[in-house]
């Protein structure tokens, strides 16, 4: 099921259900990512692979393969 740097995804959703099943969700990133909400247009600093906004708390999760590009990052839900 682990494809790598190599694997696609449609929703930000999927992105957040596969750090989850891979144990990464709570690890912390290289380096934190400043995230522009695309809810509220908040800014803050995304630290793990799964975070959220804390003024909204809109889910966004990456890869680590992606982690080093806020272009990466996808939205998956309030509350998610």
């Amino acid at each position: 099921m682990h494809e790598g740097c190599s694997g696609s995804f449609q929703t930000g959703k999927e992105v957040v259900d596969k750090i989850r099943m891979m144990g990464f969700s709570k690890q912390y990133m290289p380096v934190p990512l400043r995230i522009q909400c695309e809810e509220c247009d908040e800014t803050f600093d995304m630290e793990t692979f799964e975070d959220h906004c804390p003024h909204c708390k809109m889910v966004y999760g990456v890869t680590p393969c992606h982690a080093f590009d806020p272009e990466n990052v996808r939205a998956a839900g309030k509350d998610y």
